[in-house]
Order: structure tokens, then sequence, then C-alpha cells
């Protein structure tokens, strides 16, 4: 019979094999990062059994075999429906200056989109004007109402769009609604998510969690659908910050209020982002809608190029950070960001820096508090190399900056759900609209000048001044960035 020593010795032989398996696999994980696999090594060294268990749970990008494999069988039936671009856009590229056009070629490869003319859009003033806005069109709607909300709380504007909702059901419009289960899971496990169903409002959960130890066997739970899109009658579109809540935002009422941006798009751009509902719908719901892209498109009117862009882990790895990089390297005169979450892989953070150092006027907007003490930190641990290459970086006082834009020599904007973190960069299924446009950008650059006006400047000097405890702590957490 064995003794103790020897099952002793035998537990430890395993357990070394066991963490030198688990980080043999994150050097040969595909298309991680150096300072990924880095990061995973020594925290799977260094802190044995509970790193283990976190590369076993957040280590890798993955959704699950099922969900992939249903995915992958809806994108190749929205392929056979649609057709991009259309006959009539097929000159789109053309009316891009030339050194923009390499730009919508990037998002091209991502999604089975190109350039499209005819398009126009207003950008909403404030959060509450957006759900309004909104609340309108679905009460205008005639044929269908899709949406998608990684967060959608039963507040006062939730309730605005649920009510709007079920008076377009009752009238015979086709309502479809999709919330993500983590961001949305009040809502989903709400009286008011029942009664949409019983007005005839169908409704869905993106990624479901179910029971957690299960979930956790098959796949990543972190990994979640963060879009927010509304599609009414292929026609109008609205893409943005925005989730369906109050500004607000009573689930963190402290950081409030949030600022976000939204844009109300009509024409051909619409179509795309119907392509991301359907897309994600039918991931999830036995139901065939690819005939909403067979549909025709509403007449061409005078309108500006855009494109829409969607990204996710079961999408090409680092998509949506190559078509900010793209947009860095694109400057000639000015770059604009705002984001609220600021953790950069090294390519993005040296495209940030190059932009700065050839004479671009290069400024970055975060919020002064952020909701996430861990980002907040990682983000600043990246303050001086950016202020050293010469980006003026801001931080806003006036709550929460929740906005996603940049805006590209007072030419090109992009808006979206996406951040420049990680997690929009490998883990969250977002989407984002690409624009050449010089009014609406004008627009967009109103609004970030106006987010400068409650914002305090950072500088080289305050940054050199914080406490070694502080930089310490920036710094450590700005370490774990490949693994945040």
């Amino acid at each position: 019979m064995l003794d103790y020593s020897t099952i002793m010795v035998a537990g430890g032989v395993l357990h070394l094999l066991f963490q030198f398996g688990l980080c043999l696999r994150a050097v040969t994980r595909r298309s991680r990062e150096p300072a990924s696999r880095l990061a995973w090594i020594i925290i799977i060294s260094s802190t044995s059994v509970v790193g283990m268990a976190a590369y076993i749970l957040l280590g890798e990008v993955n959704i699950g075999r099922r969900r992939t494999e249903r995915l992958k069988a809806v994108l190749a039936k929205l392929s056979l429906k649609s057709s991009y671009p259309a006959q009539d856009h097929v000159g789109a590229t053309a009316k891009l200056p030339q050194r923009f056009q390499q730009l919508f070629r990037t998002a091209s490869s991502i999604n089975p989109f190109e350039p499209v003319t005819g398009n126009r859009a207003t950008l909403l003033p404030n959060s509450s004007a957006s759900i309004d806005a909104l609340v309108a069109d679905i009460d205008s709607a005639k044929q269908h109402v899709h949406l998608i909300f990684y967060i959608w709380l039963s507040d006062n504007n939730g309730l605005k769009v649920v009510e709007a909702l079920k008076r377009a059901a009752g009238r015979g419009v086709r309502c479809r609604v999709m919330a993500d289960d983590l961001g949305s899971r009040k809502m989903v496990a709400s009286s008011h998510w029942q009664e949409m169903k019983r007005a005839g409002v169908k409704c869905a959960i993106a990624l479901p969690i179910g029971n957690v130890l299960l979930r956790l066997l098959k796949g990543r739970i972190d990994l979640r659908n963060h879009r927010k899109i509304a599609v009414i009658d292929n026609q109008i579109t609205y893409t943005g910050s925005q989730n369906c809540a109050d500004a607000e935002f009573r689930v963190k009422a402290k950081y409030a209020p949030w600022v976000d941006a939204m844009m109300r798009f009509e024409g051909p751009v619409a179509r795309q982002n119907q392509y991301l509902f359907l897309e994600d719908w039918m991931s999830h719901v036995d139901e065939d809608l690819t005939e909403l892209l067979s549909q025709p498109e509403m007449p061409m009117t005078d309108g500006f190029v855009a494109q829409s862009i969607g990204t996710g882990p079961t999408y090409r790895e680092s998509a949506i950070s190559e078509v900010f990089e793209s947009l860095m390297y694109a400057a000639r005169e000015e770059l604009i960001i705002t984001t609220p979450y600021y953790v950069p892989n090294e390519s993005m953070q040296a495209a940030l820096c190059c932009a700065a150092r050839r004479g671009v006027a290069t400024t970055l907007i975060l919020p002064a508090r952020n909701d996430s003490l861990v980002v907040a930190a990682a983000s600043r641990s990246y303050y001086e190399s950016l202020l050293e290459a010469g980006v003026r970086i801001f931080e806003y006082e006036g709550g929460l900056l929740h906005t996603k834009s940049l805006t590209l020599d007072k030419e090109v904007t992009l808006i979206g759900s996406a951040n420049m973190d990680r997690r929009s960069f490998d883990l969250n299924y977002e989407n984002n609209i690409l624009i050449s446009d010089r009014e609406t950008t004008a627009a967009m650059l109103t609004r970030q000048r106006f987010y400068l006006e409650s914002s305090h400047p950072v500088t080289l000097e305050d940054v050199k001044s914080w406490s070694l405890i502080r930089r310490l702590w920036n710094n450590t957490i700005g370490m774990l960035g490949p693994v945040l």
C-alpha cells in the first residue's frame, strides 16, 4: 500500500506537470501576443492553483463549440442572401479621398460589407434624447423593429422602450429584441420582459449563462454581446455607446451621469446593421430572417459614405484594434479620441504615440473617475509614454464619459460600442460605423470639444509628481493589461 509521502510526491509531480502543460498551452496558443503569453506564464507559475484556475476560466477565448458551429452555419446562410456592395454602391469607394480608401478596406476585411453611399446621420444631444428619438421611430415603424442592448435597465428610459415595443407589436409590427444575459440580467428576469412577450414582442437572451458551473465547462462566461443596435424597417439604424437606460444609471449611480453619444442613421448602412442583428438573432433563435437582406433598398438620395463594422471573439483576432490603428496612422492634422477604458495592446499604444510624434494634434479624453479602479490604474500606466510623445490627455469631470468616438482630420468619424481595451479587442461582440463626411464629423467634433470644456488637462509634470505607491499600483496593474 502506498504511504503518505509517496502520495504527496506523486501529487506534487502531477501538479507540476499540469502547471507545465498550461504554461505550454499559453505559449503555443494561436495569435496570442507575446506580452499576453508572458503575463499568463507568470500568473500560472507564481500563483500555482489560483493561476491555473484563472487560466482555465479566463485564459482562452471560447464561447463554446456548439455556439461557434451554429454561428458559422448562420453566417453561411446570410452570405447567400446578402450582396455587398449592391450594384448602386459599387462607386462608393471612389467617392472617398484616396488616403481614406484604405481605412474602409480594413473594415471590409472583417465583414462582408463595402462602403455604401446615400447615408444621413444625426448626432443626438444626450442619452434621454437618444431614447426619445428611438421611441418615436418605434412608434412610426411599419414593418419591424430590431433591438440589441448590452445593458437594459427597468428605469425611466428602459421602460419607455418597453412600452413603445408593446404598442408597436399591438398594431402588427414585428418586434424582436435581444439583451445580453449578464449586462441585462435584471431586465430579462423581470415582469417587464414577460409583459413584452405577452404583447407579441419576440424576446431573446444573448449568450445565456444558465447553470454557471456547466457554462464554465462549455465556454467563458465573460465573453459578452456588448453591441447597441437598433434597426427599424431596414431603413433607420442607431449606433453608439448608449445602453437602454437613464444617464443616472442606477446600477452604478455613484459614477453618474453616464455621458454617451448615439447617432441615428438613415440609408443603406442600416442594412449592414441589420446583417449584424440577424447574425446575433439567428445564432440564438430558430427563425430564418434572411429575406430581410433581399428586400429592395430605400431610394438613394444625396448622402455620405459609411460602413458598419462588427467584431467579436469569433471574428479575426484583434480586428477592431486594427481599425483603430489604421485610423491613427492615417491622421495627418488632427486626431481626437474619447473612450472610457484605455488598456491598449502594444501596437495601438505605438500607433497613438506615432501620430503625435509626426505632428498630428492628438488628443485623448478619458473619464477622471472610472467605474473600474483596475482599468483606471491600467490606463494611467500608459500616460507618461503618451505625454512624452506629445499626446494631449484630458480627464472628463462631468460624470463617467462613456462615449466611444474617434474623429480624424475633420473628415472621418468612428462611433460605436467598442472601447479601446482588451475586452473589446478580443472578448466582446461590438459594433461600430465608420463615416466619411465633414458635416457629421463636425457635429462629433463639437461634442468632443464640449467634453474638453468639462475636463482638466493631465501634464507630464503631474504624472511625474505621482507618489511611488501610486506609480507602483498603476504600473503593476498595467503589466496585467494583456490578461485584463
